[in-house]
């Protein structure tokens, strides 16, 4: 059973372009970038896959010149499948084994742009910065995570009520049989995270323990990952880094707080390690005077989320029967599983060519505290988001950021429906990507 995924009409786009560049398609271990890129390969009569993980002796092929005609020539003949420029697609899966083949993109494009070829990897990022000017201009990233909050209702048969969803706005608010629905599939997700694995497991046979099975057996397959990252630095301390970071959730990360006998250089690189895999994202703060949003910003103070709730709440061992089936925002939001939820939606709904940052605001003043969980990209207008109570709070951080940056509006989101006070808008929780694609 394959999962409908955004990326979809991306890839089916890329394969009608007469001479696109090929693909580099990259993200985490287990979001689905396999699985997409097998899907887009029934658009074409052959389909020539090579596991550079797996199939080790292949490497050879790479060690010489890298004309890409010969390389097609000897990848043809090993695996007994034509390749022909626009009948045949090419994938080179966990291409980062094979460091010369990802030198090779560049040639396909150069010497046989009719070809289409994708590549996909996860640990690339460790490989490309080893190369980083491995091919600018000719070949195109594209970026892949869990599955989104609109990408769990198709897995769930719930088309009408996403179409319904995507049309409401403050204007238009939804019905309250139909908010109260999405915001029981909202718990469910939050819970389930969007690991296609899980996902589709779920969406068969509707075992929330058996889905909590599958996220355990993740998490296990991603620590052993650990040790593939860098030598220099032990998978038992990158563990103990991963594990700081699910702690330390809701809150600007203190390197010190990390239970480990490691010095700060060390928690620094096994952080920046981390990130690199794309298991952790981090929220950067900016002072946010002006765009881009990164120019003030200060890599000293960052939050970190994790890149699926799922494997968030099952390492945090939350009471998922309150996320679940209690109605009070507190509960739903336990371990700030809310604001994490958030954050990931807002860079899965930004266009996946490219690599979004997440920025928040904080200010430290006597008698005036001030936080603002993200901060959002608006035209040239830069929008203050909190994932906040809608029944509680006097929504001070907002009001005091909008007074200072003379922002137009700020944005709560809530599982309350649509609604506006002043010069805030609320936003239900499951309409991040709404806002983030129109609002």
């Amino acid at each position: 059973m394959y999962i409908p995924r955004n990326i979809d009409k991306e890839l089916l786009a890329w394969r009608k372009e007469k001479t696109g560049k090929p693909l580099l398609v990259r993200g985490a271990r287990q979001v689905g970038k396999s699985t997409a890129v097998r899907e887009l390969a029934k658009q074409f009569d052959h389909f020539l896959e090579v596991n550079f993980e797996e199939q080790r002796t292949l490497h050879s092929l790479f060690e010489g010149d890298l004309n890409p005609l010969e390389l097609c020539e000897n990848l043809s003949i090993v695996s007994n499948v034509p390749i022909v420029p626009g009948k045949t697609l090419v994938f080179f899966d966990e291409i980062q084994a094979c460091v010369p083949a990802i030198s090779s993109l560049r040639f396909f494009y150069e010497k046989l742009p009719e070809l289409h070829v994708i590549a996909a990897g996860s640990l690339l990022e460790f490989a490309l910065a080893e190369i980083p000017s491995f091919g600018v201009g000719r070949v195109r990233s594209i970026f892949v995570y869990p599955l989104g909050f609109d990408e769990f209702l198709t897995a769930m048969g719930e088309d009408s009520l996403l179409n319904a969803k995507k049309k409401a706005s403050a204007s238009r608010p939804l019905a309250e049989p139909l908010h109260h629905k999405l915001l029981t599939y909202l718990k469910r997700f939050l819970v389930l995270g969007g690991m296609p694995e899980v996902i589709r497991n779920y969406s068969q046979y509707r075992d929330m323990k058996a889905a909590g099975q599958l996220l355990d057996d993740l998490i296990i397959s991603l620590r052993a990952d650990f040790a593939k990252y860098k030598h220099r630095v032990p998978s038992l301390r990158i563990s103990e880094l991963f594990d700081a970071v699910v702690r330390q959730s809701g809150g600007k990360f203190v390197y010190a707080k990390v239970a480990t006998e490691a010095n700060h250089k060390q928690v620094k690189e096994a952080v920046d390690l981390l990130l690199m895999s794309g298991l952790v994202i981090s929220v950067t703060h900016t002072s946010a005077n002006g765009l881009p949003l990164g120019a003030e910003s200060n890599p000293k103070k960052q939050k970190m989320l994790v890149l699926d709730t799922g494997i968030f709440q099952r390492i945090l061992g939350l009471n998922i029967t309150e996320v679940l089936f209690d109605d009070d925002f507190d509960a739903v939001n336990k371990g700030a599983i809310a604001e994490q939820y958030c954050g990931l939606e807002l860079l899965k709904a930004v266009s996946c060519y490219r690599q979004e940052r997440l920025y928040y605001w904080h200010r430290e003043a006597l008698n005036s505290n001030a936080e603002v969980d993200y901060l959002a990209q608006k035209g040239q207008d830069i929008i203050p988001v909190e994932v906040k109570s809608g029944k509680k709070g006097s929504m001070q951080s907002l009001h005091l950021f909008l007074k200072e940056k003379k922002s137009p509006y700020g944005v709560r989101f809530s599982n309350e429906p649509y609604a506006a006070f002043e010069t805030i808008q609320v936003w239900p929780l499951y309409a991040v990507s709404d806002f983030v694609r129109g609002g």
